[in-house]
């Protein structure tokens, strides 16, 4: 085993075995990550939901077969990118992450951000977006709009769940998975 292989296995154990906040004592599963470790592009959302914690893999229910379709339809393939959340456990019926969870767990995705090195990460929905790009990011104005930070091109997308209950917003997520695929295609 090399020293990448090394530092994922430690990290993702050491977030199996984390108790930072209360979220541990009633996960069924850590939702670590997946996805390919070498990915250009990597997909950020804001904590796992229930199939997610059955599972123990990102955006397996509903959302992701969503965010698949979308994948699809722009002609990027899943197992060609990373796939992490800012939380690792599951809030209680799926309410919003509070501030001190994102604390507790932030250091993980960090890692898991360094060990890949995307060129382009992507936050699914506003609450990823106000932690990674900007604290007051409004997601209905400024998905798709891009920023640089460090050797990160970085932008955000409504996040599936969101077009599941909202479908009139899927021809502006459409829109920006075109220009992400664009912006991949550049960094060849």
């Amino acid at each position: 085993m090399d020293n990448i292989d090394a530092r994922w296995e430690a990290l993702e154990a050491k977030c199996r075995e984390c108790n930072k906040c209360p979220l541990c004592e009633t996960r069924t599963n850590c939702v670590f990550g997946v996805g390919n470790r070498n990915a250009d592009l990597m997909f950020v959302g804001e904590a796992p939901g229930e199939q997610e914690d059955l599972s123990g893999t990102p955006f397996v229910g509903r959302a992701g077969q969503l965010l698949d379709r979308f994948l699809y339809a722009v002609d990027i393939k899943r197992e060609d990118v990373y796939i992490a959340n800012i939380l690792k456990c599951r809030p209680p019926k799926n309410r919003d992450p509070l501030p001190a969870e994102e604390d507790a767990c932030i250091d993980f995705l960090r890692e898991q951000v360094r060990l890949v090195r995307p060129k382009v990460i992507v936050c699914l929905g506003r609450i990823a977006a106000m932690r990674l790009i900007k604290p007051d990011y409004k997601i209905t104005q400024e998905h798709g709009t891009w920023v640089e930070k460090g050797d990160f091109a970085m932008t955000a997308v409504f996040h599936p769940a969101a077009l599941l209950r909202d479908p009139r917003r899927k021809e502006d997520m459409l829109n920006d998975m075109k220009a992400i695929k664009a912006r991949l295609d550049e960094n060849k």
